[in-house]
């Protein structure tokens, strides 16, 4: 075969070589694969409307978080996931510790979401808040005898108390978030306090403790303010209500929904942006109507239902704190007797 022939030939094998990665390359450009721990429903709008603003498409793969951090640490550097998205900041900060994200600081991000919300080092942001307060009976509870979390420890909530688990992240965040502003050894004897408070065994669901006050088991609680929302969504005359816990002190308890680019995403470019996006006043809207949760972003008005709650005095503590102490927390309880 002539040789002209034979490098026409491997010039057009290259140049058909070249052609097929660069359109892989680019089909992998437009789209980010996210593993999440929310559910579908609370997801699937915020991607279509991103799909749409920008043509970047989104895959996701949604499962228990701690499954699929498991899944994220055993995949490694093969993991198909961009993006890992999932709720309280004791979970985002383990996968941090785990090293499945990467930093990621960008203007928009830092302008959008305030910094207590985010990881110091960029690794995870916030992307919608759940505030953990007391509620109440508003039939046998008078609203000014209610204060502090710290109150329901004292001798005036004897038998009245209804409390979720303590195996529950969201109640290791709020007790890592009391020996951050207390100390431990004051937090432990607050906890003391409130098992000593308790009118039935802790409830495996928020949801739970609000039924408990209906059905007079108990008089007070403490929740994730949009499971509130559902319940008074579906039945707006329920003889409960919020309190704002802490307001002269240290502010209520927060924590978030919340996402950050995996270590080895393939498409940090696209996953950044939808990062961004999520932060944005558009998605942050979004967000909120779904599941009754606060705009992470400040610019963003809640849903007129949590609206109608009122403003708060919220906790400035970093959230990454809320891992980092989550131990201690565990520890503690169970000390105390905290089941």
């Amino acid at each position: 075969m002539n040789i002209k022939v034979l490098i026409s030939s491997a010039v057009m094998v290259a140049i058909i070589m070249m052609s097929s990665i660069t359109a892989v390359q680019a089909a992998a450009n437009d789209t980010v694969t996210v593993y999440s721990a929310r559910k579908e429903h609370l997801i699937k709008p915020l991607f279509k409307s991103f799909t749409e603003e920008t043509g970047i498409q989104v895959e996701y793969l949604t499962g228990k978080g701690a499954a699929l951090i498991e899944r994220l640490k055993l995949e490694g550097e093969h993991t198909p996931a961009d993006m890992f998205m999932t709720v309280d900041a004791g979970n985002l900060w383990y996968a941090g510790s785990e090293d499945l994200f990467q930093p990621i600081k960008t203007e928009k991000i830092q302008n959008n979401i305030p910094k207590h919300l985010r990881d110091p080092k960029g690794l995870w942001t916030g992307l919608s808040i759940r505030a953990r307060t007391i509620v109440y009976s508003t039939d046998r509870v008078n609203a000014s005898k209610l204060s502090t979390y710290a109150n329901l420890a004292s001798p005036e909530w004897k038998d009245r108390l209804c409390l979720r688990t303590s195996k529950k992240i969201y109640t290791k965040s709020l007790v890592a978030s009391m020996i951050y502003n207390h100390g431990e050894k004051e937090a432990g004897n607050i906890i003391s306090g409130w098992v000593g408070n308790l009118a039935a065994t802790p409830n495996a669901k928020d949801s739970h403790v609000m039924n408990a006050i209906l059905a007079g088991q108990c008089d007070v609680g403490l929740v994730n303010t949009y499971y509130y929302g559902r319940l008074i969504e579906k039945d707006p005359a329920a003889p409960l209500k919020l309190f704002w816990a802490n307001q002269d002190t240290t502010g209520v308890h927060v924590n978030v929904s919340g996402a950050g680019v995996t270590k080895y995403a393939s498409n940090v470019a696209g996953a950044t942006k939808l990062l961004e996006w999520l932060s944005s006043s558009k998605a942050q809207s979004i967000y909120g109507s779904l599941n009754k949760e606060y705009p992470a972003n400040s610019n963003v008005a809640s849903d007129d239902i949590v609206s109608a709650w009122g403003e708060f005095k919220q906790d400035d503590m970093n959230l990454s704190q809320a891992g980092i102490l989550q131990a201690k927390a565990v520890r503690m309880m169970q000390i105390k007797g905290y089941k």
